[in-house]
């Protein structure tokens, strides 16, 4: 496989990891955000008890979309694939 190939489809299922992973918490927090201005609509008095594991939520459902963002950088910065790859019989 030449390296131009193998360079493209990389930066190609780095940009696919990251926008993929993003769609499902991104979902999740706009449901999550929801539910929890509902509650405090309903009772304002409990916005402390639900705030903390409001925000708890967001954070944990925000992980993937950086382990996803972690992978997606070391594909394109330090491939360990690369060598594999990149090596044109001549």
């Amino acid at each position: 496989m030449e390296s131009s190939y193998f360079f493209a489809l990389t930066v190609l299922a780095a940009a696919l990891g990251v926008g993929i992973a993003a769609i499902g918490p991104g979902i999740g927090q706009g449901i999550a955000t929801g539910k929890a201005v509902e509650g405090i609509a309903r009772q304002p008095e409990a916005t402390g008890k639900i705030m903390v594991p409001f925000i708890l939520g967001l954070a944990i459902m925000e992980t993937l979309v950086l382990y996803a963002l972690a992978v997606s950088l070391i594909l394109l910065f330090a491939n360990p694939f690369a060598s594999m790859f990149t090596t044109v019989a001549h």
